[in-house]
Order: structure tokens, then C-alpha cells, then sequence
């Protein structure tokens, strides 16, 4: 399912951040793909620390480590970022949206499916 996304995800931020270019061309469309591909590397860690969940007995110190860990360096490279004057807000979330979206939509598909 996250390959799915992942391809989606591609299909859909890339014309939608050429289509943005035409909009305001220099910080929204980059914004758009960062905010993708930050929104796509926290579903594949996600998707490890519930593997990892399901698997042990319950959440353990390494798991909790590791979420802390990702969360902080997704804040550090947007901060980064930021103070480099090299991102847009909205173009951020509009990345992080469209993942979001795709994501809920395949879950929805494949709740669907197994019932």
C-alpha cells in the first residue's frame, strides 16, 4: 500500500508543482515537492513503527526513540529551510496535504476491500 502511495504521490505533487510554477516560481512549487517528500519519508517511518509495534508486545524504548528522532529532524530540516528563506507555508502544507489524502483514500479503498 505505501508503494501505492508513493506513486501517486509522484503522479500527483510533480504536475501539481509545475501547474504552481505558473502561479508564483520561486518558492511554492519547491515548497510543494518538500512538503511531499517530508510527508512521504514520515508514512514509510510510520509504517516501520507500526510493523514494529505489531510484532514486539507493545511500544518499546527503541520505537518511541526512533519516532522522537524522525519527528525532530522533519522540524530541523523545515526549520533549515526556513531561515534559508527557501520555502512557502502554504506550499508545505499543500505537500503534506496531498499525501494525507492519498494515504486516507487508499486506506478507505483497502478497508473496503477486506470486508
Amino acid at each position: 500500500m505505501i508503494k501505492k502511495i508513493h506513486r501517486q504521490s509522484v503522479l500527483v505533487l510533480i504536475p501539481l508543482s509545475i501547474f504552481s510554477a505558473l502561479i508564483e516560481w520561486k518558492k511554492l512549487p519547491l515548497s510543494i515537492l518538500i512538503g511531499g517528500v517530508l510527508a512521504l519519508a514520515n508514512l514509510k517511518g510510520l509504517a516501520w513503527g507500526v510493523e514494529g509495534l505489531i510484532g514486539a508486545k507493545g511500544a518499546t524504548a527503541m520505537l518511541i526513540f526512533f519516532s522522537l528522532i524522525r519527528f525532530i529532524i522533519i522540524i530541523a530540516i523545515l526549520i533549515i529551510l526556513f531561515r534559508l528563506k527557501l520555502l512557502n507555508v502554504f506550499g508545505i502544507f499543500v505537500g503534506f496535504t496531498v499525501v494525507l489524502i492519498l494515504l486516507l483514500k487508499e486506506g478507505l479503498k483497502s478497508a473496503k476491500n477486506e470486508k
